[in-house]
């Protein structure tokens, strides 16, 4: 059967314009100004919404297999296609993780029986995803992976970074990168900043992410390693990857909506606000949204991180680090850096949630006649708030709780086939 979504604003080449899309076989069969019905086709009318590539996510956690207790396979892509996600790929933080190829294949097979989008895991960098250590086998990983990530632990020896570089640039795949020095940490759990000195918790310092950035800067400049930094929340390191671009290095980095949109003096004494790297200052929010717009950071991640209500339910000292965020990134986004603040045009948003993330990590899928049809349509007319008690990932933890936003996910496809569709009352 053809869907025909109908008068709506449609993404293209970096603008919209006003047409209809014909999607047939999983691909996209036709965009025109007018399109006739056909007998047998579910027709949309989308006049008052904008047709978007569905969005790529390139850091988020599934939980599955080994703490499906957390999140599953299933339940993370149900969350992701509600949020307008086709693509997501999950890291490595599993048990066991995917470190050799039959632990990944583990993976793969919870991927292939729960997902209803596309779901692209990381394989690890060490074994036992450790950080240090053994390097895993890249070359027999490589062919079922989008990239290699030890994500929630930077990898803690300099000479293990360059050669584990120099075996991925091999493999043409992408080494993305959590970067923390431990030495630095010294017992923090929030940032080392002022809401951290005023209610007496221990400070994670910047210096903790940004030493390790621009050592491996330094390394990719030696081994031509394609490069990607996780999560960036410090104006250090988007100062050190604005300079290492100009110098030529192949990086890209991502940072995530919490980062952009609050500061430490945001936090609460709840769970909900902890993740790592932590919330920052002003100055660390304001650098980060300089570097989307001069396009020294990339794209926009969610680094989607669910844990169970009792994990999260320990206050901002105890509680683990990560939260959720599939479900209410674009809207928080789009609202408050597009409507409110006019900081980012949606061409431009769309830009770092859907089409930069494709580019970097070859991802395939999009909204251009002849691609396999990834497409998400957007009503900016709808308004809300955020609760995670309607949330569809089984982990309820984010920040932007009671978040008021204007503009709405009302339709996912991904690969041609409704995933998801908004109960409009």
């Amino acid at each position: 059967m053809r869907c025909l979504l109908k008068g709506g604003q449609v993404y293209q080449g970096g603008s919209f314009f006003s047409a209809d899309v014909a999607v047939e076989g999983g691909r996209v069969a036709d965009i025109s100004s007018v399109i006739a019905p056909r007998e047998g086709d579910r027709v949309f009318d989308f006049s008052h919404c904008f047709l978007v590539p569905g969005f790529v996510d390139v850091h988020v956690h599934l939980r599955e297999p080994g703490f499906i207790y957390k999140e599953t396979v299933e339940t993370g892509c149900r969350a992701a296609a509600r949020g307008g996600y086709t693509t997501i790929c999950p890291m490595p933080n599993l048990n066991p993780a995917p470190d050799t190829p039959d632990h990944l294949q583990l993976q793969l097979t919870a991927i292939e029986k729960g997902a209803c989008i596309e779901a692209l895991p990381y394989g690890c960098i060490t074994l036992g995803q450790k950080g240090r250590g053994e390097l895993v086998d890249f070359e027999a990983l490589a062919p079922h992976v989008c990239g290699f990530s030890d994500d929630g632990k930077g990898v803690q020896e300099e000479g293990l970074m360059e050669e584990a570089m120099k075996r991925i640039q091999k493999t043409g795949k992408i080494l993305a990168a959590h970067c923390e020095d431990e030495s630095l940490l010294r017992g923090g759990y929030i940032h080392d900043g002022p809401y951290a000195r005023a209610h007496g918790h221990r400070g994670i310092c910047s210096e903790s992410e940004t030493a390790q950035v621009k050592r491996d800067l330094e390394l990719v400049k030696k081994t031509g390693c394609r490069y990607h930094v996780c999560h960036v929340s410090a104006k250090e390191t988007v100062w050190a990857i604005r300079e290492a671009k100009r110098q030529g290095v192949d990086v890209t980095c991502e940072t995530a909506p919490h980062y952009l949109l609050m500061t430490d003096m945001d936090l609460k004494e709840e769970g909900r606000f902890k993740m790592n790297p932590p919330i920052r200052e002003e100055a660390d929010r304001d650098a980060l949204l300089q570097g989307i717009l001069d396009g020294t950071i990339d794209m926009i991640a969610t680094d989607h991180a669910p844990h169970s209500l009792e994990e999260k339910g320990r206050g901002l000292e105890k509680s683990l680090m990560g939260v959720v965020g599939l479900e209410c990134a674009f809207q928080m986004l789009y609202t408050h850096l597009v409507q409110e603040k006019k900081m980012l045009t949606l061409e431009k948003l769309v830009q770092l949630m859907a089409i930069a993330p494709r580019q970097r990590f070859s991802i395939q899928g999009g909204l251009e006649k002849g691609m396999r049809a990834d497409i998400a349509v957007i009503d900016p007319r709808i308004r809300g708030t955020v609760q995670p008690d309607t949330f569809l990932s089984m982990g309820r933890a984010t920040p932007f709780e009671g978040w008021h936003y204007q503009g709405d996910i009302v339709l996912t496809l991904a690969n041609g086939e409704i995933v998801y569709q908004k109960e409009l009352i």
